[in-house]
């Protein structure tokens, strides 16, 4: 009977994990999932560009599950089961989810369909990735430890990845918006400028000066400019490579000169910057 019990046990958080998952999914997919250029980006959104960007969050899910995911995880293997069920969660909550609002109707094409899930699942797969780290109460010697061990399994390139990751997510929410286009036509190359400056300054606010809970310490022996430099500069650069790649996937950059696309570059950096430096807070 113990060793029934100790089996049982295992299947049993498992299965609170996965409804953990579900809870992620639906509140980080929720706002893309009430929007509506969000619902028309699964329509016409190149195919190609669409699977290359699955494949791109799809590998950062692995990641991500070493540090954040339903459970413990040694292997690539481990890895990639728990991404996988995190992308399962996400595309059955988007699923049901745009049914239940009249998004999906039977009269629709297959590809429609797909592509409307696909795009959401997105988000959603992120949120469950990430809900065992948000949603289980823990300490905070638990949380501090968790912290010490992801710092020694990854060290600075687990920081440069986990910038990646928060980057693609806000910048993801925020590209496929007309905003992005008309905030950059707005604006003048002075204001570009001075929003790349408070894009730098807010990510090294958010990760190092303002003391939130969870902020990341900083190395030790590390002065400010090897900390500005190696992290805050290279954060940044890191935003304005993800604010490209989002922009150039759903179709923004197509048929821009190199002006337009520098300005569009420069405001979806901006929350892209937000999103690196919550990603090392939150995960």
């Amino acid at each position: 009977m113990a060793s029934q019990a100790a089996n049982q046990h295992p299947n049993r958080e498992y299965a609170v994990e996965l409804a953990r998952a579900f809870g992620g999914a639906i509140i980080f997919g929720l706002p893309n999932l009430m929007t509506m250029e969000m619902w028309f980006l699964g329509f016409y959104l190149d195919r190609p560009r669409l699977i290359l960007f699955l494949l791109v969050n799809f590998a950062i899910l692995m990641g991500l599950s070493r540090f954040s995911g339903f459970e413990e995880t040694a292997s690539v293997k481990e890895d990639l089961l728990d991404a996988l069920a995190a992308y399962g969660v996400g595309v059955i909550a988007s699923a049901a989810t745009l049914a239940i609002f009249g998004i999906l109707l039977p009269g629709m094409s297959m590809g429609e369909i797909v592509g409307k899930i696909a795009v959401q699942s997105v988000p959603a797969s992120f949120g469950a990735i990430i809900a065992r780290q948000q949603m289980r109460g823990k300490s905070e010697e638990e949380q501090e430890e968790e912290r010490d061990v992801a710092e020694r399994r990854g060290g600075y390139g687990w920081q440069l990845f986990l910038m990646v990751a928060g980057a693609l997510f806000l910048a993801f929410n925020l590209a496929p918006t007309e905003e992005m286009v008309l905030i950059g036509f707005k604006m003048s190359p002075w204001h570009a400028v001075a929003l790349v400056l408070v894009s730098v300054l807010a990510l090294h606010a958010f990760v190092y000066a303002v003391g939130f809970a969870g902020q990341e310490r900083p190395p030790e022996g590390s002065g400010f400019w090897r900390l500005f430099v190696c992290y805050t500069i290279a954060g940044y650069g890191v935003a304005l490579l993800v604010s490209l790649y989002v922009l150039w996937t759903f179709g923004r950059m197509d048929g821009a000169d190199l002006g337009q696309i520098a300005s569009m570059t420069a405001v979806l950096a901006f929350p892209a910057a937000i999103g690196a430096a919550i990603a090392r807070l939150v995960v």
